[in-house]
């Protein structure tokens, strides 16, 4: 019984997986505009974090969405298919969930893991993003 349900849900994100993913890509918004200064500044600050996702998780789309929208090029890493990556988030963060945006520290020339910070929860990732990024924007 267990092997059918289990192969019952697989199916199932089978079939909704490439509608997720085109869904993500026909609503993701167009990312707000900064002055070239502004977004080199982004970008080099953007260099510190890495999300730690699915590719059809619901909360991680909901993450990159966030990302385009803030125009942040923060390095999506595949904690699905990429074992070195899983084995990174689950000894990082200890625990494999996602999404998960791994925050290292910008003062210290060496990077130690009491240095990095693991942020967990969507909505705690947006929140974060958006206090961090948000506020550097030029009105056109």
């Amino acid at each position: 019984m267990r092997l059918f349900v289990r192969l019952f849900f697989r199916l199932i994100r089978l079939i909704l997986t490439p509608f997720m993913l085109l869904s993500e890509w026909l609503t993701t918004p167009k990312a707000i505009s900064r002055s070239p200064e502004q977004q080199l500044k982004t970008d080099q600050a953007c260099q510190q974090l890495a999300l730690y996702q699915f590719s059809a998780c619901p909360f991680c789309i909901k993450v990159r969405k966030e990302m385009a929208r803030l125009g942040l090029n923060i390095e999506k890493r595949d904690a699905q298919h990429n074992v070195s990556h899983r084995n990174e988030l689950q000894n990082g963060g200890g625990r494999v969930k996602v999404p998960c945006l791994r925050i290292a520290a910008t003062d210290s020339p060496i990077e130690t893991e009491r240095n990095v910070q693991w942020l967990y929860e969507s909505d705690d990732i947006i929140r974060y993003l958006r206090q961090q990024f948000a506020g550097d924007t030029t009105t056109k």
